[in-house]
Parts: structure tokens; C-alpha cells; sequence
């Protein structure tokens, strides 16, 4: 796949939800995942850190309650997608969060996400 196939299919399946399609058919066993700097999140260095990342994540969420994806800005190997978050973290109030992510793409696989927040 074309980054822009990758990045096609990523929005497509970010508007269903579907992020275990997005894992297993976009993502390289070996991608990364950087979270914005000054983080408390650690980075992950391979998929199934990404997962277990994912999987702290939605432990730390007592609800969620919407959230947006935009349709992806492709350069090159690149694309990036800004997306909103309307939850309730486990013992804090509701709050929205704004943020960029930015994915490298090579051999139509995702190998790379960092997160700007």
C-alpha cells in the first residue's frame, strides 16, 4: 500500500472504531510509538508494547464520551491526523483533549506514531 492507501484506510477505520483492524493490517510488528514530550506515558517499541499501552490507556478511562478523527494530510512517507478526545479519566473530572499524530509509513506498513498534545 501507498501512504495514502494507509493513511485512506486508517481514517476509514478510526471513524468505526475499529483499532484492532487499524493494529493488525496497518501496523509493522516492529513500529514505535512516541508520546508528546513532558508525557507521563512511556514509549513503546514494537507492537506489542503499542498494545499494552493501549490496553493501560483504557484502564485509566472511566468513560468515554465522543471523540473526532480528521481525514489524514499525507507528504511523502508521511501523514499526520488531528483527533479530539472527550472523556473522564478514572478519579478526574471530564475533559477534551486536542491532538496531532504524526505516522511514518515505509513497505505499507505504519512504522512509526508520536503523539503531540
Amino acid at each position: 500500500m501507498t501512504t495514502q492507501e494507509v493513511a485512506d484506510k486508517f481514517y476509514e477505520w478510526m471513524q468505526t472504531g475499529d483499532f484492532e483492524k487499524i493494529y493488525t493490517e496497518l501496523y509493522s510488528k516492529d513500529a514505535t510509538s512516541k508520546e508528546s514530550p513532558g508525557s507521563d506515558w512511556k514509549d513503546a517499541n514494537n507492537l506489542e508494547e503499542i498494545y499494552e499501552k493501549g490496553k493501560k490507556w483504557n484502564e485509566s478511562i472511566e468513560a468515554m464520551h465522543g471523540g473526532t478523527t480528521e481525514k489524514p494530510r499525507v507528504a511523502g512517507n508521511y501523514f499526520t491526523s488531528f483527533m479530539t478526545m472527550d472523556f473522564t479519566p478514572k478519579g478526574h473530572p471530564r475533559m477534551n483533549m486536542e491532538e496531532i499524530g504524526f505516522y511514518e509509513v515505509k513497505d505499507g506498513k505504519i512504522i512509526s506514531e508520536q503523539f503531540f498534545y
